[in-house]
């Protein structure tokens, strides 16, 4: 499957909710509001903006977390777009169970931190934001 492929929609999204095993906050008109912002502020994914048109926030089995908009865009005033060798460049998007960062980049690949910090290396994590969802680790 391809990156345009695995783009995401409203409908997957629901469907993969329904199906369980994440936590998920639905999306609220605060939530929306929160993404309206983010997106006025940085080039946020498109992938991420539909996620966060019907969640606000997920917690993935394996402990990894999707932070809400409002979150993101406080990290984005705190580390700025990440750079990523070769990558377009990233945001700060969520974390892992151990505290390392994932950034999505303007690809839509999603990278993971080496470390706690986000100035350090990052290792390609998942190949589109669907796929990131849909990892059993």
């Amino acid at each position: 499957m391809d990156a345009a492929e695995e783009r995401l929609d409203g409908r997957w999204v629901r469907a993969w909710c329904e199906r369980g095993g994440a936590v998920v906050v639905r999306a609220t008109d605060e939530s929306r509001r929160a993404t309206e912002a983010l997106v006025d502020l940085t080039p946020i994914p498109s992938d991420l903006t539909t996620l966060y048109w019907v969640l606000a926030e997920v917690r993935l089995p394996d402990g990894r977390r999707v932070h809400p908009p409002a979150t993101v865009a406080g990290l984005f005033r705190e580390h700025g777009e990440i750079e990523i060798p070769g990558e377009q460049p990233a945001l700060v998007f969520a974390m892992t169970a151990d505290g390392h960062p994932c950034v999505l980049s303007g690809s839509g690949r999603v990278w993971e931190a080496t470390s706690p910090s986000v100035a350090g290396q990052f290792d390609l994590m998942a190949s589109s934001l669907r796929d990131f969802l849909e990892i059993r680790r």
